[in-house]
C-alpha cells in the first residue's frame, strides 16, 4: 500500500539457517534402496567385506572413535546405527553378525549426517497451538511450519513454537538440543499414502520431516498449516505442500492432531495441477473449499466433498496491479473474519519482485471478492533485498489474534521474519 503498509510494523525478530542443525540420512545414492543400481550394490558388499575382516578390537576402537565424535550431536544415535544395519542386512542379504559393535560400525559406514538448513530456513506458515495449557491472559501458544533448504537444495519441513500476547509481541521457544527424523509407520512407494511418527520424548522444534517418497525426492516444499474445524467441532491440522521429484511437482497434503504423528496422502483431480493449493478452514456449505492456481495468472476456488479429489477450478482474482503483472498466488489459508475470507496474497512485478497483498472474499460465497488491496502491504527494504533469491518477500500463512494480523514471512528464500499489522487497518487499505 503506498498507503497499504500503514500499521504494518516489522518486529526485531529474526529465525536464520543454523548450519550446526544436523539429522542421519542413509548414505547411499538412491532415495530407496530398492533403487539402487547394481553397481552400488556390489560397492556396499565390497565396503561390507572389509569391515568382516577386521578384528573385534579394531571394530570396538573404530566404533568408540565413532560414537565420541557424534554420539553428543544427535538423540540415541546407537539406535539409529542398529536399525541402519537391519537395513542393509535385509537389502544385501546379510547373515546377522554376532558381534554387537560390528552391527552398528556397519550402520555408521552406511549413515551420514545432513545439515537440513544450510542454505535457507524460509516460507513460514503459523497456526494455533493444540495445546493452550500455562498461558497468561491474551496470549495464544503458536505452531509454525519452516521450509528447510539444505546441501543438493533439497526442502524439508520443520517447526518451532512460540507465543504471542495480547499486544501482538511475540516470544520464540528455543530450537531443542537435537534434530531428528521420523519413523516411518506405513510402506510407502511411490506416491502412496504413508504415516510417519516422532517418538513422545521430542520436541517440537527437534522434528524434522525429511523426503520419503520418489515424488518427494528433491524436496517438500512451502506448507500451509491451516487448523481445520469440522462442523461438528473437532479441530485436526492439514497441510497441502509441493512435492518436487527433480523433474515434476505434485501437490500434496498432510494430516497431524499432535504435530507428533503425520498422515501423507496425495492429492487427485484436474485442478491438482500447480503449487500453492491452501485449504479453507472449514467446510462452507457442507463442502471442502480450496484455494489453487493453474496459470500461474489467476487464483481460483475449487469446492470438494471428498478432502483427496479436487476438479472444476473456478476463477476468482486474477493479476490487476503491476506488481502483480507476472504472477499471483495466495500466501496460505483464508482467514475467517466477520468481514469475509482475508487471503494474504503474493504477487510478482518488475525484476522478478514479489510483494504481499491481500484480498477479501464472501464468507458465504468465497468466489465473489468483496474488496482488495491496490498496492503491496509489505515489500523487501533494505536487509531484506539480499539473498539466495533477491528481491522477495513470501509467506505460507498467517494468523488473526488480538485484532492483529500475525505474519511470518521469508526474506529473499534465505531467512524469516515477522510483520503485525492491524486488522482493521488493513481492510480500511482495501479498495
Amino acid at each position: 500500500m503506498t498507503n497499504g503498509d500503514a500499521g504494518l510494523v516489522r518486529l526485531p525478530i529474526l529465525i536464520e539457517p543454523d548450519p550446526a542443525r544436523v539429522i542421519l540420512r542413509p548414505f547411499l545414492s538412491a532415495l530407496d534402496p530398492r533403487d539402487l543400481h547394481r553397481s552400488d550394490l556390489l560397492r556396499a558388499t565390497r565396503l561390507i567385506d572389509r569391515i568382516l575382516e577386521m578384528n573385534v578390537a579394531a571394530v570396538e576402537a573404530e566404533l568408540a572413535t565413532t560414537l565420541r565424535d557424534f554420539g553428543a550431536r544427535h538423540a540415541d544415535i546407537a539406535i539409529t546405527f542398529a536399525e541402519r544395519y537391519a537395513q542393509i542386512r535385509d537389502l544385501l542379504g546379510l547373515e546377522d553378525d554376532p558381534v554387537e559393535a560390528r552391527r552398528l560400525l556397519i550402520g555408521a559406514f552406511f549413515s551420514n549426517e545432513y545439515s537440513f538448513q544450510s542454505i535457507a530456513l524460509f516460507n513460514p506458515s503459523i497456526v494455533s497451538h493444540p495445546d493452550q495449557a500455562g498461558l497468561e491472559a491474551g496470549e495464544l501458544r503458536f505452531v509454525m511450519s519452516l521450509r528447510a533448504t539444505g546441501e543438493g537444495h533439497i526442502s524439508s519441513v520443520c517447526f518451532c513454537s512460540g507465543v504471542v500476547t495480547g499486544a501482538g509481541a511475540i516470544r520464540l521457544d528455543p530450537p531443542g538440543r537435537f534434530a531428528m527424523t521420523p519413523r516411518r509407520s506405513t510402506a510407502a512407494r511411490l506416491a502412496d499414502a504413508y504415516d510417519v511418527t516422532f517418538p513422545p520424548s521430542t520436541e517440537l522444534g527437534e522434528r524434522v520431516i525429511f523426503p520419503i517418497t520418489q515424488q518427494q525426492r528433491n524436496g517438500i516444499e512451502d506448507a500451509r498449516l491451516v487448523r481445520f474445524v469440522e462442523d461438528n467441532g473437532r479441530a485436526t491440522y492439514f497441510a497441502t505442500y509441493t512435492a518436487y521429484s527433480g523433474r515434476e511437482i505434485a501437490p500434496e497434503m498432510l494430516r497431524t492432531d499432535d504435530f507428533r504423528r503425520f498422515s501423507f496422502i496425495p492429492l487427485r483431480g484436474d485442478a491438482v495441477s500447480n503449487k500453492g493449493m491452501a485449504l479453507f478452514p472449514r467446510r462452507i456449505g457442507g463442502r471442502y473449499a480450496m484455494l489453487a492456481r493453474s496459470d500461474g495468472e489467476t487464483l481460483q476456488i475449487v469446492r470438494s466433498d471428498d478432502l483427496h479429489v479436487w476438479n472444476d477450478a473456478t476463477e476468482i482474482l486474477a493479476a490487476a496491479q503491476p506488481w502483480e503483472f507476472v504472477q499471483i498466488g495466495n500466501c496460505g489459508s483464508p482467514i475467517e473474519l466477520p468481514e469475509g475470507w482475508l487471503v494474504i496474497t503474493h504477487g510478482v512485478g518488475p525484476m522478478r519482485r514479489y510483494c504481499i497483498g491481500a484480498a477479501l472474499l464472501d464468507l458465504n460465497d468465497p468466489s465473489r471478492m468483496i474488496a482488495r488491496l491496490r498496492e503491496p502491504m509489505l515489500t523487501a527494504i533494505k536487509g531484506e533485498r539480499d539473498g539466495y533469491v533477491p528481491n522477495v518477500v513470501y509467506s505460507c500463512g498467517s494468523m488473526v489474534h488480538a485484532g492483529q494480523l500475525i505474519l511470518p514471512y521469508a526474506a529473499s528464500d534465505t531467512a524469516t521474519r515477522f510483520a503485525v499489522m492491524p486488522v482493521a487497518a488493513l481492510l480500511d487499505a482495501m479498495g
